[in-house]
């Protein structure tokens, strides 16, 4: 089943962000603005910090079109504020790191690898509402591109604030959207 469409499933999780106490989080955190969580499978690992740094370059953009950001693993936040100290990459990170030990984030997002009892690579965007516009898993060998999410978001919001309209393949800020209606079916 498909999570698009979604609204997220309740969840209570501590959570560890720079210059901060130790927090707890709900999924009321994630709405009320755009948000996106971004699951990834381990702290102190390879991969996973590569992406969490690249997310971290593009936070203010994201931060500037109004969405919040939280990366989740299954690792607790006492390991999270740990790996922030002792990395150079996830060092620079700014945004919440939430813990999900009891692994309940992840299996409502449908990303727990049951054998592992780790997080897929799985990015969401949620809307203001609570509820899930994307979704994108990777294998756990394959890291993410941040830069992606930008467009993406862009053309959330523009849906969201256009009833009627849809954004085509490539779609960038300002280009023209498509109105779905039977005069265009088979002429696109």
């Amino acid at each position: 089943m498909s999570l698009i469409g979604s609204e997220v499933l309740p969840f209570t999780a501590s959570a560890f962000k720079a210059g901060e106490d130790f927090f707890e989080v709900t999924e009321e955190n994630l709405k009320g603005q755009w948000s996106i969580v971004c699951f990834y499978p381990a702290d102190f690992s390879f991969v996973c910090p590569t992406e969490l740094e690249d997310l971290q370059k593009q936070y203010a953009t994201l931060k500037d079109l109004g969405v919040e950001v939280f990366s989740v693993s299954t690792d607790t936040h006492f390991v999270h504020k740990a790996w922030h100290e002792h990395s150079t990459a996830v060092g620079s990170i700014e945004y919440t790191m939430i813990g999900d030990p009891s692994q309940t984030i992840s299996r409502n997002f449908d990303v727990l690898n049951e054998a592992s009892g780790l997080a897929d690579r799985g990015t969401f965007l949620i809307d203001p509402d609570g509820v899930i516009q994307t979704v994108e898993i990777n294998a756990d060998g394959i890291g993410r591109d941040a830069s992606t999410l930008i467009n993406k978001v862009k053309a959330a919001q523009y849906v969201r604030q256009n009833p009627g309209e849809v954004c085509p393949a490539k779609w960038e800020e300002g280009s023209e959207t498509l109105k779905p209606s039977l005069d265009i079916v088979g002429k696109i």
